[in-house]
């Protein structure tokens, strides 16, 4: 038999939401296991890109650059959070 269009559908108590909320965690968990081989792999892989490209940089920018960035840095830091 339908439901009548006035009931409400009765809220979820605490329980009910510990419970829902224990298993979008799990299952989010469950989605992110990565092989350990894998991972340390990519790891390597970032660290060594990671170094040359930051080099390059260094290379390719002129002082003026540089100084404007790291004022642009230093305001940022330094913001009044409202």
């Amino acid at each position: 038999m339908p439901r009548r269009a006035s009931k409400r559908p009765k809220k979820e108590d605490e329980a009910q939401a510990a419970v829902r909320v224990i298993r979008t965690v799990v299952e989010r968990s469950e989605k992110k296991a990565v092989d350990p081989a894998v991972s340390a792999a990519a790891s390597a892989l970032s660290k060594l890109g990671a170094s040359k490209g930051g080099e390059a940089r260094a290379k390719s920018l002129t002082a003026k650059r540089r100084a404007e960035i790291a004022k642009q840095a230093a305001k940022a830091r330094w913001k009044k959070k409202e």
